[in-house]
């Protein structure tokens, strides 16, 4: 493997939109699983309203848009200092 593709791979695998996307998609079907099963008094509790279904939807949501904006629009691979010949330094 090369030195630039090995950059290349490393730039597209660090990228701030694949964490915080995966992130988001992990704890949005975990809030979302949460919120189809909330019980009675927890829908109650918050004024008849099923939060944590919509915040896990909305996670969902958020989560692939960073996915998908990584996809159409992916990392540059970032350049290379130019190499200096340094012949006995």
């Amino acid at each position: 493997m090369t030195d630039e593709s090995r950059t290349s791979k490393a730039a597209r695998l660090f990228d701030v939109r694949r964490v915080i996307g995966g992130l988001f998609v992990v704890y949005g079907v975990i809030v979302t699983l949460l919120g189809l099963f909330d019980s009675k008094a927890e829908i109650d509790k918050a004024q008849g309203v099923r939060i944590n279904l919509w915040m896990g939807i909305a996670m969902l949501v958020l989560g692939l848009l960073m996915l998908l904006w990584l996809r159409l629009s992916p990392p540059e691979t970032p350049e290379e200092p130019p190499e200096t010949d340094n012949a006995g330094h």
